[in-house]
């Protein structure tokens, strides 16, 4: 039996060592985010680490792929902001909850297969906004509160941190040249962390941000209103909660695939991400998504499992029942060093090589949904502007490849045999071929290398026959696809329908 409730595979050769070590360099990672992330949204600090803890463990046994690595991600936190300032954080609980029902939905319903409609341009705009983004947020750790205001470090405290910084950044990209048996993002924390226990040295630790001390994720049903009203509140956000988060999960999911050189499955990583989400809303946790940067960080320390993406949940638990007290001296500068070796990681480096080898078109697209994600921080609307500009550049592209082939046999009747897609963005190339005027009484077009593809298309058949009917002379449609045959009855009384030779077109499916 290689799979039990087809949740592992047992076939799947584990390095447990790599594994192991590699949960607990995310889980040293992901406690500082959250606890920023909360704390940036107005949540208790308790609330960012209860998400890293749900979201992780959940995704990480049931996700769509092994490899990955969820928590309480910036990305899905900012929807819900405005929320919170408004109504509180029992709405917030709610809309969380009600984005996991979303979430399920979208996976239920297999939707998560249009995610390969996201093009390789878009992709790459993607991942190098969210690069920018990961190494914008660290300079924040370079700034400190003093009378209430946040101010940029100075002094012996600037160049201690940059020092630590600068040390972590070698480590990482020196100590896989000595031996890989390790992963060096882990070797680097934990060599920072003993310099500054050892020398006593005074920089900013994780305590200084909050305190990472509490008790298991309690049960906690949202006091809110249960009426229409309240779900006119938080739909909006529950909405954009559930489309930001199933994009950037997805698009995760697509990068590991092509760094592992494996297929997850996304719907079954939206269903996972959406019962998170759920046990996030009624067990005091803020939500969250798959973490790119985590994941890369999983990645780069030799995971290729579920193993441990569990161990990073549970030591983040253990640490909150009971490893606080050390945590909170582990040195900010470590964890900055690493999150930007993730940043330089995760750019998409490639991109600047092949640029001039782009289309135009494609060389904007990825600038643009690069500005849009490091601008407004929304991945949701980055990705979806880059597929619409893509799709009207594709179907403009496709438009202008509509082309005739005209011939006249020996009883002199005219042959249109027509090349090319015909759909809303060709019906006036399509309808410029025809020389009604002097074309003889019978007209045949052929389909044979077409696809008549929408009701514009339909449309502009119906005027195309009708202007043959009116100047007295009969057009024959050849090839024509049974679903079109149905709609064209408005001129069925000069169409003439080669149906033994129809085509059957089928659409493939996930």
């Amino acid at each position: 039996m290689k799979q039990v409730l087809n949740l592992f595979d047992f076939s799947q050769k584990i390095n447990y060592k790599n594994e192991i070590l590699a949960g607990l360099t995310v889980a040293m990672t992901m406690i500082p985010e959250s606890l920023s992330f909360a704390i940036l949204a107005g949540f208790p600090p308790l609330v960012g680490l209860y998400a890293a803890f749900i979201a992780g463990l959940v995704t990480a046994v049931f996700g769509g792929r092994p490899g990955m690595v969820s928590g309480g991600a910036g990305a899905t936190v900012v929807v819900v902001i405005a929320l919170m300032k408004s109504d509180g954080i029992e709405f917030v609980f709610a809309a969380v909850a009600l984005a996991g029902i979303i979430q399920i939905l979208v996976g239920l319903f297999k939707l998560g297969k249009f995610i390969r409609l996201v093009p390789q341009p878009v992709m790459y705009g993607f991942v190098n906004g969210l690069a920018v983004i990961i190494f914008m947020s660290q300079l924040e750790q370079f700034k400190t509160i003093i009378n209430g205001e946040s101010t940029w470090l100075q002094g012996e405290s600037l160049y201690i941190m940059l020092g630590l910084v600068a040390l972590t950044i070698a480590i990482v990209v020196l100590f896989p040249k000595v031996t890989k048996a390790v992963p060096a993002t882990l070797v680097a924390i934990i060599v920072i962390f003993a310099l500054v226990l050892v020398f006593g040295i005074d920089t900013k630790t994780v305590q200084d941000i909050a305190s990472v001390e509490g008790g298991f994720p309690p049960f906690h049903i949202p006091n809110i209103p249960w009426t229409l009203e309240t779900l006119k509140i938080i739909a909006p956000y529950s909405l954009i909660f559930a489309a930001v988060g199933l994009t950037e999960g997805l698009l995760t999911l697509n990068l590991v695939d092509e760094i592992t050189g494996t297929r997850g499955k996304s719907n079954r990583e939206c269903i996972a991400q959406g019962s998170s989400n759920i046990l996030n809303g009624f067990f005091n946790g803020m939500g969250g998504c798959p973490m790119i940067a985590q994941t890369l960080v999983n990645l780069s320390a030799g995971s290729r499992a579920r193993l441990s993406g569990i161990i990073a949940a549970i030591t983040i638990l253990i640490i909150i029942l009971f490893g606080s007290p050390v945590i909170g001296k582990l040195p900010m500068a470590a964890l900055v060093g690493v999150m930007i070796m993730v940043a330089v990681g995760t750019f998409e480096w490639a991109s600047f090589r092949i640029l001039n080898k782009m289309p135009r078109h494609d060389i904007f697209v990825i600038i643009l949904v690069a500005v849009i994600t490091i601008l407004l921080h929304n991945l949701a609307l980055a990705v979806l502007i880059g597929v619409i500009i893509s799709a009207l550049v594709f179907a403009w592209e496709s438009a202008k490849r509509i082309r005739a082939r005209t011939h006249t046999d020996e009883r002199g009747v005219k042959h249109y045999e027509i090349y090319g897609p015909l759909f809303f963005g060709s019906t006036m190339n399509f309808m410029d071929k025809f020389d009604i005027d002097t074309d003889p009484t019978n007209v045949i077009i052929d389909f044979k290398e077409s696809r008549v593809n929408d009701m514009s298309a339909i449309d502009a058949l119906n005027n195309l026959t009708k202007k043959y009917n009116d100047a007295g002379k009969t057009v024959h449609l050849k090839h024509l696809s049974n679903d079109c045959i149905q709609l064209l009855k408005n001129a069925e009384a000069v169409i003439d329908v080669n149906i033994l030779e129809d085509p059957a077109y089928k659409v493939m499916s996930n």
